[in-house]
């Protein structure tokens, strides 16, 4: 049994210690047990904290803990960053950290104040965390990186719920089963909280095993050839002076090589990275005529670059963050500006302020990068259309695809070289989630890997690791009907989330009623 009473130091140990715990669920460690022991942890502690104000503690110093851990590769960012020093990096991931921690600090504070029985407590706090998840991913323009229900993506099957409800629904689920846990073992359980903890096992197998079900059903790939391009052309090289020719050759000859290795004349689709072509291919026709020379007649190009906006003197006032298509002809077949600019990365918030303080873009340059209008399908000469994600806008579930005209699949361009080890599996990890979301399949080209391709299902084929140049020829898998998720979106979620709050304050009435 755990123990009802710990100093306040040790139980403020313990909460940061539990968030950490809890983040070894996600990529790449991928410990998903380890995500519900954490999380059960945080229930104890919310529970045996000596006050309202020490549960909102502990909800705050888990979340410092787990968003520090699960966010450590944003400092190794900071490291190609010539106008700030690296340590800044860390001074970051803690600021944010501490930040971010303020959603668990609603969730465990609501929790705490609207149920004082332990097993009303499990349903509300499922439900406040699930709202402090969905406020992470739009306040101040959103972070919804690492949703604790990307934890159950090793789990058989419980993922695959993310078609009806969402990475929302998931993470509920992940809170449900922790509180599962805590209610098992907690200290004075009496018999209706351990046959809940029960139910509650039982209703994950159940889960994943309708999961399984689902996971099932997906048919064989069998769409056009997507040729994933990974050069591996690190950060710190990048920006090299004078290297932008020889970068772009690079990828030039790397598309050359595998294209003229193919076995079928059909038509392929050419996946390059995010900022793969360091010019303004629209203003520069050499350029295009040398990204059509290694295209058949029949294929396509989609790669990352920068469009310029200019004033009526011609002058360039800003710029895009851009996904291109072009043909074998030299002609641009549609563009797509990237919508959800990273703060710190591509525009620098409260500018004057942050100036003051030294704090720099990420990205170099002295424009501004403009946002582009949102999701868009874009049509596709020979090709199943496709929707454009640039980066991190594969993170927002709900908000990659454009309802009104769904595409056959998602193209996911990205630069993941910024972010070491563990950045690139997490991001890699989300994009698994919205396929799963929205059943389309994902293509993902990053220019020093993961780059792979993601079935309707979250499933991974023809990846390339970190640090590997090479290219992967995939079928495009098929794209399955417009899921629950994909058509009413956060409304299951909202139910589900409403049932737990209800289902929760209930039992805490009649459980009051009763004591008295």
């Amino acid at each position: 049994m755990l123990p009802a009473r710990l100093s306040p130091r040790l139980l403020a140990l313990l909460a940061a210690g539990s968030g950490v715990v809890a983040a070894l669920g996600f990529a790449p460690w991928d410990i998903w047990p380890l995500a519900i022991i954490g999380i059960a942890a945080l229930f104890w502690l919310v529970d045996i904290a000596p006050s309202r104000r020490s549960a909102v503690l502990v909800g705050w110093l888990f979340g410092t803990g787990h968003f520090s851990f699960g966010l450590g590769w944003i400092a190794h960012a900071f490291t190609y960053q010539s106008k700030m020093p690296p340590a800044l990096g860390w001074v970051t991931v803690v600021g944010l950290a501490m930040f971010l921690a303020l959603y668990a600090v609603l969730a465990a504070g609501l929790a705490r104040a609207l149920a004082v029985s332990p097993l009303a407590r499990v349903a509300v706090f499922a439900s406040t965390w699930m709202l402090g998840e969905w406020l992470r991913g739009w306040v101040l323009t959103g972070f919804a990186w690492n949703p604790l229900g990307a934890a159950w993506l090793p789990a058989p099957g419980v993922a695959q719920l993310a078609a009806y409800g969402g990475a929302l629904s998931l993470s509920g689920l992940a809170m449900l089963a922790g509180g599962g846990v805590w209610l098992l073992l907690r200290a004075g359980a009496v018999r209706a909280e351990r046959l809940a903890a029960l139910a509650i096992g039982l209703g994950v197998v159940v889960a994943g095993a309708i999961g399984a079900l689902r996971d099932a059903g997906l048919p064989p790939a069998n769409g056009p050839t997507v040729y994933l391009v990974q050069p591996d052309i690190g950060q710190d090289e990048r920006y090299l002076e004078g290297s932008d020719a020889a970068h772009l050759n690079k990828y030039l000859a790397l598309t050359a090589d595998a294209l003229a290795r193919r076995a079928s004349p059909q038509g392929a689709l050419v996946l390059w990275s995010e900022g793969a072509v360091p010019y303004l291919v629209e203003e520069d026709a050499g350029v295009r005529a040398a990204l059509a020379s290694v295209l058949g007649p029949r294929d396509l190009l989609l790669f990352g670059g920068t469009a310029a906006i200019r004033d009526g003197r011609g002058e360039a006032t800003a710029l895009t963050n851009s996904l291109y298509v072009i043909d074998a002809a030299g002609v641009l077949r549609g563009r797509y500006d990237k919508a959800h600019l990273v703060p710190l990365g591509e525009y620098v918030p409260a500018k004057a302020l942050m100036t003051a303080l030294g704090v720099a873009r990420l990205v170099p340059g002295d424009l501004e990068f403009h946002p582009g209008p949102g999701p868009r399908t874009l049509a596709l000469p020979g090709f199943p259309a496709a929707a454009m994600q640039i980066c991190y806008e594969i993170i927002f579930p709900g908000a990659v695809v454009d309802a009104e005209n769904r595409p056959a699949w998602i193209a996911n361009v990205s630069n993941d070289a910024w972010y070491g080890p563990d950045g690139p599996p997490q991001h890699l990890a989300q994009a698994r989630l919205r396929a799963i979301e929205e059943g389309l399949p994902i293509a993902r080209a990053t220019p020093t890997g993961v780059s792979a391709m993601i079935d309707a299902h979250g499933h991974v084929s023809g990846a390339l690791p970190l640090g590997t140049q090479g290219v992967s020829a995939v079928r495009l898998p098929a794209a399955l009907p417009a899921t629950l998720f994909a058509r009413i979106g956060h409304l299951v979620p909202l139910g589900f989330g409403l049932a737990l709050l209800a289902t929760g304050l209930a039992v805490d009435r009649r459980t009051r009623r009763f004591n008295t």
